[in-house]
């Protein structure tokens, strides 16, 4: 029998459960031990709504503050985000590079001991997904939108100012250089951070019988009282990383979108453009949540993966493709030799590398790791330890490599080899979002790749945003799955709002900022977690 607590007279009190609501059935193995957890025993109903107080509340509440603040005071919030930009990189640079490789030493280790065999779910639970679609919602999830705006544009950007004390003048050098600083931002890193906040929740709730949000991760650890204020200021926190790390998102999603439409269709790239494409995305959005995970996020992931992989296959084939297959395995190679010194602080003289690109892509992972862990925990019933971590490490760091160095590598042997230099004169002017297309259009086909590069971009914003709204709106209903529809619309307009809102406030100045002070508490909450996981999986063995 589980124990809940109701609140009577100001003080907590024991009280006999009668079971966990239907919505949570789903996610309770057979096996899984009774908890003193009874989901919803904090809930409110209002207005139609099934909320958990006071996640909820304090939540929505200063979000709203915000909003209605930085619109409010464009001039002064711009000028803040720059300032707190500046001093988040430079004060905890250590914190976000260090805590980046303990924890992929920490992945490592739990695939090599024997508590990579544990199931998720219990000795006899099956996978709820095929493999293809499991990896296609983590994938779309997890890095479709950064993969279209930064595939082409950071590999030229670190070729023509390598790190690590690279001579720019040594071509060969600064290209190898510049493939494995790509591969390194987007290879074990983030998927070490991802791969921990799934796992955490993934064996709260399929193994201990609690409920997706993130204080569960903590139980084997804190016990019951994670159902107080503790529990209540992790969760809060979740929100606010999922939603300003997916605004942050959407945000480089209307970037390109609106550099795409302007290339292709004369489309004026404005910032009203921008905020349109926002507003008309999340409609979409909003109606793929409406749908639910099987027929809404499941179908678009899946969609969004084949379509991302045929332009992939299109620019292999088009390309110097021995080449660029050969570069794939060398890039490999010079990116393991070199995550050493680029994940290294002490004595760098590339700050501007280390600061402005590997300082601002831990804090964006981390501020997402709430997110896309939460979601891919949600589909990865029955899998075990070692498919879980394993997978996430060695399978999106390899298409990650094979992208960076397809496209960037295509975009520099169009600059070296065929005098093709409007991608760099994109990046040297600052205009990163419009580097793919700049690069598609020396390629055949170039008008129908570009339309495709659209509708990828669009695809990727939807999957992200009604992905996000779900994982968000699990958080602020308690755990539960089942929460009226209307929680889950108001959250994915919500991200929509914020994305919005930064992008009118400081660009990507702003966007960048909101990662950082959202990613920060994050890696010292994920420090936490780690422990916690080890603690669970020796007891569960």
């Amino acid at each position: 029998m589980a124990y809940g607590y109701s609140s009577s007279g100001g003080r907590r009190q024991p009280k006999r459960s009668t079971g966990s609501p239907a919505g949570f059935k789903s996610l309770m193995p057979t096996n899984a031990p009774q908890t003193d957890f009874e989901i919803g025993q904090d809930n409110i109903q209002i207005f139609g709504l099934d909320v958990h107080n006071p996640v909820f509340a304090v939540s929505s509440l200063t979000i709203i503050v915000f909003v209605v603040g930085v619109l409010a005071f464009r001039e002064a919030a711009g000028a803040a985000f720059d300032a707190l930009h500046a001093w988040l990189t430079s004060t905890f640079d250590w914190v976000f590079l260090g805590a980046g490789n303990l924890f992929i030493l920490f992945c490592l280790l739990l695939v090599v001991t024997p508590l990579g065999r544990i199931r998720l779910g219990g000795p006899h639970a099956r996978p709820d997904y095929s493999l293809w679609s499991w990896f296609a919602m983590l994938f779309a999830a997890g890095i479709g939108i950064g993969l279209m705006f930064f595939g082409v544009a950071e590999p030229i950007t670190h070729f023509q100012n390598p790190p690590l004390g690279v001579d720019p003048a040594d071509t060969a050098a600064a290209q190898n250089m510049a493939i494995a600083s790509a591969i390194f931002h987007w290879g074990l890193h983030p998927w070490a951070m991802y791969a921990i906040v799934a796992l955490a929740l993934a064996f709260a709730a399929y193994n201990l019988g609690l409920p997706l949000t993130l204080r569960s991760a903590f139980y084997p650890v804190l016990g019951k009282a994670v159902w107080g204020r503790f529990g209540h200021l992790i969760d809060v926190l979740t929100v606010f990383a999922a939603l300003f790390g997916l605004a942050t998102s959407l945000g480089l999603g209307a970037e390109q979108t609106a550099a795409g439409l302007a290339h292709v269709f004369g489309v004026p790239n404005t910032g009203t453009t921008k905020v349109l494409i926002i507003a008309a995305i999340t409609f979409i959005a909003i109606a793929s949540v409406v749908a639910g995970m099987d027929r809404g996020v499941k179908r678009l992931s899946q969609a969004n993966l084949l379509l991302a992989l045929l332009l992939l296959a299109f620019v292999l084939a088009v390309g110097p493709t021995f080449d660029l297959l050969a570069g794939f395995v060398a890039g490999i190679g010079h990116y393991l030799a070199a995550i050493g010194p680029l994940s290294n602080w002490v004595g760098r003289n590339d700050l501007h590398f280390m600061h402005g690109w590997t300082t601002f892509f831990w804090a964006w992972w981390l501020s997402w790791a709430p997110f896309v862990g939460m979601f891919i925990a949600r589909v990865s019933r029955g899998r075990t330890v070692r498919q879980l971590v394993g997978c996430m490490l060695v399978v999106p760091t390899l298409v990650s490599a094979l992208w960076m160095n397809t496209f960037g590598a295509t975009a520099l042997s169009n600059y070296l080899d065929g005098g093709h230099t409007a991608v760099v004169e994109a990046v040297q002017a600052q205009q990163p979002e419009l580097a793919l297309f700049r690069m598609l259009e020396t390629l055949p086909l170039a008008g129908v790749t570009s339309v495709i590069a659209i509708v990828l971009v669009i695809i990727f914003f939807v999957t992200s945003s009604d992905s996000g709204s779900l994982v968000v709106d699990t958080i602020t209903a308690g755990g539960k799955l089942d929460a009226p529809v209307v929680q889950r619309v108001f959250w994915c307009a919500f991200e929509g709002l914020v994305a919005i809102t930064l992008l009118v406030s400081g660009g990507l100045v702003a966007l960048q900022t909101a990662s950082l002070v959202t990613g920060f508490p994050f890696a010292l909450v994920l420090l936490g977690m780690c422990y916690s996981i080890w603690k669970g999986l020796r007891a569960a063995r």
